[in-house]
C-alpha cells in the first residue's frame, strides 16, 4: 500500500460502507473507481467536512499525528497524547480508530500512521505549531544565513558556505532557545507568548529586511535576528516549531480533554415531576396555538409588503396569549413550521389558518403536540431572532424570510442530544461548552446562541421539565414513530374530560382539557377569562351573540351547556341567552348598497330618530326597509355599535352566517420525508455504491477483459405500468435483481440488470450491472420489469 488509494482498495466492504456512512459527500454522484474516490475524499471541501464532524480529542489525535514526522508510530501517537490530557491509551486507540473510519489516517505496509491527503491544506498548523526551522528558513538566501549564525554563534562560518550546512547548525541552535529568548528581551518573549499556542503567525511591516543583533531595536526585529521568528512573506512572520515547544516545556496539547466537560451535579428532582412538568407545558403549547390559530382565522393579521408578521401584531398576539414577545414568535413560526398557518394568496394577504389547521384541531392532543415538535425539530427558521435588526439596521420580523439559518435544525438536534446524553439538566453555559467539544471547528456567536435559544424553546413547548429532556421527546429527537411518541407523552396527560361546571356568576369551569368539539363550543359561545389548572369561561352577551352569528340557535346552546354541565344550568345563563336570542335577527342588514329590515316598523322608527344614525344615513323605502349608501359589513358593524343585534341577509331573505372563523389559506406542500440517514444516505443506496465501486475499480484495474454484466439475449419484459412499480417495490424490499426494460430519451429501447435501491419520486435507484454503476431511472420509461432467475 504504497498510496493512500491502494489503502482505500485494501479495506473490506463493511469498512467502506463505514467511510462512506461517515462522510455520505464523497458519493454524490458516485466515483468511476476507487482512485476517483481518493481524490474526492482528499479535496479540501471534503476534508473541511469531515474535520467539521470530529470533536475536540479527535481533533487533537489528528493534530499530534499531523504534527510528527511521518510514518508516526501509534505508540508515539499515544504517549505524547495521554502525557498532555486525561486521556487513557484506549481513549487514544478508539479517537484513532475512529480517524480511519473517515479515512483521515491511514497506514502502509511500512507501518506508521499517516495523515490523509489533503489535511495540510486544511491544517496548515496542526496543534497550533508552525513548520520546524528546517523548512521555515529554507526560502531564506545563504547571506541572510550566514548573518544568523554568525550572530547567534559569535564567529562567521568558516570555508565556502553550504545553506543545508547552515540550516542544521541554525537548527540545531533553535533546539534549545531559552538563551537567546533571554537575550532578547522581556517584551521580545511576551510577543513570542502570544504566538506559542497559536496561530503561530503574525502580521508585521517588511518582515523580509535585513536584521543584525547588533542594529536591532524593535522586539521583532530582535526576534528576526536571533532566528526566533522567521519571514516566510514581505508582511508575515512563523514561530519555529521547537522554539514554540521550548515555550510550551515540552506540551503538544492544551486544554484537552478526553470527554466532553462535566456539568455541576444538577438539583434533585425525580423522574415523574419532570415528566408531568414537560407534559403540562405540552399540553399549554397546544392550547396556545390553537387559541392564537382561532384568533387569526377571525381577525387575520395582514402580510408585511417584505413579507412577514408587523411587530405590532406580533405583540397583539403576544398580549392576547399573555407571553412575552419571543415566545408568541416561537409558536407562530412552529405553527407556520408545521403547516397549519400559511399567508393567503393575493396582492394583499393575511396570515391565515390553513385547512391541515381544522384536521390538525380534531386530533387528540397528544398527537397534535407530536406533529408541532416535529416542525419545530426540522425547520431552519429562527424565532429568536424576530424583533432584531439585520446588517442593514432593518427590523427582522417573525415568518419573514430573514430568521433563514440553515444550521439550525443540526444545531438544535444537538443542543438538545446534549440534554439526552448528560441524563439531567444542563444549562445554556454547559450546553455551548460540550457543543465546543463535540465540534469544535463549528464555533460561532450564531451556534452558541441558537443553543441558548434551544433550550428556552424546548421548555416553552413541552420538550423538557426543570431543565431536563423528557423521556417522549427523547424518543422523538431518536427518531421513533409518531404515533409512538404521542402514546408515550398521552400516557402523561390527563384525560379530555366532556364536562364543565357551570356557575350562577355566568362562568364555566373545566377541570381539565377538553374533548376538541366542546372546546371548539364553548370558545365559540364564552370567552377565556384564566388558564391554568383548569380554564374559566365567563358567558356574556357578546359571546353568545358570537355563536348566533356563527349559525348556532338558542335552543341549541342550550341543550350543549345542559348535556355537558356536570351542575343544572343555572337560571341567570339560561335568561341571558334568551335575551340575547330575543334580539338577535330583529334587525337584518342586505346589501343595496346596503338596507335595514325589521318586522317591527317601531323598531325602524327608533333606528331614523336616534341622533347616532345620522352618519349612516338611512332612509325608508317601506315600514319595514330601510336604506343606507354604507356597505353592508360596514353598516353591521355601526348598528351594533348602537346596541342592536343585527344579523346579514342574503337575496334570497336566509340569514347569512358572518363570523368570519372559516377564513382558510390553502395548506402549504409538506416537506421532503427525511431519509432513513440523517446525512441524507440509506445503507441500501451505500452497499449499492461499494458495489459500483468495486466493480469500476476491477474494471479499470483490468480493462476489457472484466467488463459489466451482460444483459438477456431476448426482447426488454414489458408489463402494465402499475404492476411494474409494484414488482421493483417487492424487489427492493427483497434485495432481488431484476431484468427491466428501459427506453432512452429517443425512444430506443434498451436492456438493464438493476439492483433495486429505493422507489420514490418518480425514479427507481438501484446498482445498474450492466454499466457497473449506480444508476437512477425513470419509472415512466421502464417498459416492464422480470426478475433475473425467472428470465434464464
Amino acid at each position: 500500500m504504497d498510496s493512500y488509494a491502494d489503502w482505500l482498495r485494501a479495506r473490506d466492504d463493511e469498512e467502506l460502507r463505514a467511510l462512506l456512512s461517515a462522510r455520505p459527500e464523497l458519493i454524490t454522484p458516485v466515483p468511476a473507481d476507487l482512485t476517483a474516490l481518493s481524490a474526492r475524499a482528499a479535496a479540501p471541501a471534503s476534508v473541511a467536512r469531515a474535520l467539521d464532524r470530529l470533536d475536540r480529542f479527535a481533533l487533537a489525535v489528528l493534530e499530534t499525528v499531523l504534527a510528527s514526522s511521518p510514518p508516526v508510530s501509534r505508540r508515539a501517537v499515544v504517549d505524547a497524547v495521554t502525557a498532555d490530557t486525561d486521556a487513557a491509551p484506549e481513549d487514544v486507540d478508539g479517537a484513532l480508530a475512529l480517524l480511519r473510519t473517515h479515512g483521515l489516517v491511514w497506514d502502509g505496509e511500512s507501518g506508521g500512521l499517516r495523515g490523509a491527503p489533503g489535511l495540510r491544506q486544511s491544517l496548515p498548523h496542526p496543534a497550533g505549531l508552525g513548520p520546524p526551522a528546517a523548512e521555515l528558513f529554507a526560502t531564506y538566501p545563504t547571506e541572510r544565513l550566514v548573518a544568523l549564525i554568525t550572530d547567534l554563534e559569535g564567529a562567521e562560518p568558516r570555508g565556502f558556505p553550504d545553506a543545508a550546512r547552515l540550516i542544521e547548525r541554525l537548527t540545531a541552535r533553535l533546539a534549545d532557545p531559552a538563551d537567546l529568548i533571554e537575550d532578547a528581551g522581556p517584551q521580545a518573549r511576551a510577543a513570542l507568548e502570544q504566538l506559542a499556542w497559536g496561530p503561530p503567525v503574525g502580521r508585521v511591516a517588511e518582515a523580509r529586511r535585513a536584521v543584525r543583533v547588533a542594529t536591532a531595536e524593535t522586539p521583532i526585529e530582535r526576534l528576526l535576528a536571533r532566528g526566533l521568528l522567521a519571514a516566510t512573506d514581505d508582511r508575515t512572520v512563523t514561530l519555529p516549531r521547537e522554539v514554540a515547544l521550548h515555550l510550551r516545556g515540552g506540551r503538544l496539547l492544551r486544554d484537552v480533554t478526553a470527554r466532553p466537560p462535566a456539568a455541576d451535579p444538577p438539583a434533585p428532582r425525580s423522574p415523574e415531576l419532570v415528566v408531568r412538568t414537560a407534559a403540562g407545558q405540552a399540553l399549554t403549547a397546544v392550547r396556545m396555538v390553537e387559541d392564537l390559530l382561532e384568533q387569526w382565522g377571525v381577525e387575520p393579521p395582514p402580510v408585511l409588503r417584505s413579507g412577514g408578521l408587523g411587530v405590532r401584531d406580533l405583540r397583539a398576539a403576544a398580549a392576547r396569549l399573555d407571553v412575552p414577545e419571543w415566545q408568541a414568535a416561537v409558536l407562530v413560526e412552529t405553527a407556520y413550521a408545521a403547516g397549519l398557518l400559511a399567508r393567503s394568496s393575493g396582492v394583499d394577504g393575511e396570515w391565515l389558518p390553513t385547512r391541515a389547521y381544522d384536521l390538525w384541531r380534531l386530533r387528540e392532543t397528544a398527537e397534535r403536540w407530536t406533529e408541532l415538535a416535529a416542525a419545530w425539530l426540522r425547520t431552519d427558521r429562527v424565532a429568536g431572532l424576530a424583533g432584531e435588526r439585520d446588517e442593514r439596521d432593518r427590523v427582522i420580523n417573525a415568518l419573514g424570510e430573514e430568521p433563514v439559518r440553515g444550521a439550525a435544525p443540526q444545531i438544535r438536534r444537538a443542543a438538545l442530544r446534549e440534554l439526552a446524553d448528560a441524563g439531567g439538566p444542563l444549562d445554556a453555559d454547559a450546553v455551548r461548552a460540550r457543543l465546543a467539544w463535540r465540534q469544535p471547528r463549528r464555533r460561532g456567536a450564531l451556534r452558541d446562541r441558537l443553543a441558548g435559544w434551544t433550550l428556552r424553546e424546548a421548555e416553552l413547548l413541552g420538550f423538557t421539565g426543570f431543565g431536563a429532556l423528557a423521556p417522549y421527546a427523547r424518543d422523538l429527537l431518536d427518531g421513533r414513530d409518531a404515533a409512538a411518541v404521542a402514546a408515550a407523552l398521552a400516557a402523561h396527560l390527563p384525560a379530555p374530560v366532556d364536562q364543565v361546571l357551570i356557575q350562577a356568576d355566568l362562568t364555566a369551569v373545566a377541570p381539565g382539557p377538553l374533548v376538541p368539539e366542546l372546546a371548539r363550543e364553548l370558545a365559540l359561545a364564552a370567552d377565556v377569562e384564566s388558564t391554568g389548572g383548569a380554564t374559566v369561561y365567563r358567558f356574556t352577551a357578546a359571546s353568545i351573540r358570537r355563536a348566533l352569528d356563527a349559525g348556532r340557535t338558542a335552543g341549541e346552546l342550550t341543550e350543549l351547556l345542559t348535556r355537558h354541565s356536570a351542575t343544572p344550568l343555572p337560571q341567570p345563563l339560561t335568561y341571558l341567552i334568551e335575551d340575547v336570542a330575543r334580539r338577535h335577527g330583529h334587525v337584518r342588514v342586505g346589501s343595496m348598497a346596503s338596507y335595514v329590515r325589521s318586522d317591527d316598523p317601531a323598531v325602524l322608527d327608533e333606528l331614523l330618530a336616534d341622533r347616532r344614525a345620522a352618519a349612516l344615513p338611512l332612509h325608508r323605502l317601506a315600514p319595514t326597509v330601510l336604506a343606507s349608501r354604507l356597505g353592508s359589513a360596514q353598516l353591521l358593524e355601526a348598528l351594533r355599535g348602537l346596541g342592536l343585534a343585527p344579523v346579514a341577509e342574503s337575496p334570497e331573505g336566509g340569514v347569512v352566517v358572518t363570523r368570519p372563523d372559516a377564513h382558510r389559506a390553502e395548506t402549504p406542500p409538506a416537506p421532503a420525508p427525511a431519509t432513513p440517514s440523517a446525512d441524507g444516505h440509506d445503507p441500501a443506496m451505500i452497499a449499492a455504491a461499494v458495489r459500483a465501486l468495486r466493480a469500476g475499480d476491477l474494471a479499470a484495474r483490468q480493462g476489457a477483459a472484466v467488463g459489466p454484466a451482460g444483459a438477456p439475449p431476448a426482447d426488454p419484459p414489458r408489463g402494465p405500468s402499475m404492476a411494474t412499480v409494484q414488482e421493483l417495490r417487492q424487489a427492493v424490499e427483497r434485495g432481488a435483481r431484476v431484468w427491466i426494460g428501459y427506453l432512452d430519451q429517443q425512444g430506443r429501447a434498451s436492456s438493464r440488470i438493476v439492483e433495486p435501491v429505493r422507489v420514490d419520486g418518480g425514479f427507481l435507484t438501484g446498482y445498474d450491472a450492466t454499466r457497473a454503476a449506480v444508476q437512477r431511472f425513470a419509472l415512466h420509461r421502464i417498459t416492464g420489469v422480470a426478475e433475473v432467475e425467472s428470465a434464464e
